[in-house]
């Protein structure tokens, strides 16, 4: 009898945790689902409008052509290649800028004296726009690639920098006397202590870090470009191939957001302790 009870009360956990996973599963498709909705409802009005004649294909067309505009670009293989080297661009500035953020919020939330000193010139530096710099960098380093990595990098930096040294400086000074309590060393202070509580912070910095470094690609491929998805949208421009244009910019919230969302997930998996409000 005891054996049977033993197993029944198994079975009876495991189909529990099958619906449990099944709700959650659920959960998370509803809330997918959820995300779409707007966009669908505009992609809707915009399509019957322009159906309709109500706005100008020139000025706006409607998605459909969009649509077609696309598959045709990625069919010629021309809308693959300049994706390819936009990307290389992005991850390589995002690579240096954001790097250098971190490290120097980093050292500039331990050390007040590194603070004193270096703090000022970087937020000096953080409020010069990003277009008020690019005829210096095309006269420091010409229009080649140095020139375009170098400004994406000048975009992420400062959101890294910005979010790391506040996360430190965030951090609840009574957590240091518990720190004491315990008997931590510098390493585990740090380790145990520091940088868990400013990792809230940090992976905020990251994401912004990341989305400033989409929006300094466009501007770095101003400089005298040839290929990218910056140029093609520039190009389109001029004759005045709106759809391609669309296309351009759609590509660039897409892939904003999938990198946006990508950070979200390390977010959770890094910061399931924190037990926040969630709506």
């Amino acid at each position: 009898m005891s054996n049977q009870s033993a197993i029944s009360l198994d079975k009876v956990n495991s189909s529990k945790k099958r619906v449990l996973k099944s709700k959650r599963d659920l959960g998370k498709v509803t809330i997918m689902l959820k995300g779409f909705i707007f966009p669908i409802v505009i992609l809707v009005i915009w399509e019957l409008t322009g159906a309709w004649g109500l706005i100008s294909p020139t000025l706006l067309p409607r998605p459909s052509a969009i649509l077609t505009t696309f598959i045709d670009l990625v069919l010629t293989g021309n809308l693959i290649e300049h994706f390819k080297i936009s990307l290389w661009r992005a991850l390589g500035g995002f690579i240096l800028g954001g790097t250098l953020g971190l490290l120097v919020g980093v050292a500039v939330g331990f050390k007040k004296n590194i603070e004193q000193t270096v703090d000022p010139t970087i937020q000096m530096l953080r409020t010069v726009p990003t277009l008020a710099v690019i005829p210096l960098f095309i006269l420091w380093f010409g229009f080649g690639e140095v020139s375009k990595i170098l400004l994406i990098a000048k975009g992420a930096f400062f959101p890294l920098y910005v979010n790391t040294f506040l996360g430190i400086r965030s951090v609840d000074s009574k957590l240091f006397d518990v720190a004491k309590v315990l008997e931590f060393n510098r390493w585990q202070l740090i380790t145990r202590l520091i940088l868990p509580s400013a990792l809230p912070n940090i992976l905020l910095g990251l994401r912004l870090s990341i989305g400033v470094a989409w929006l300094a690609l466009v501007a770095a491929e101003l400089m005298g470009s040839s290929e990218g998805i910056g140029y093609l949208i520039m190009d389109a421009r001029q004759f005045s191939q709106t759809s391609i244009v669309f296309v351009g910019i759609i590509i660039f919230a897409v892939f904003g957001k999938v990198s946006d969302s990508i950070v979200k997930v390390f977010e959770k998996r890094l910061l399931k302790w924190q037990d926040n409000f969630k709506g």
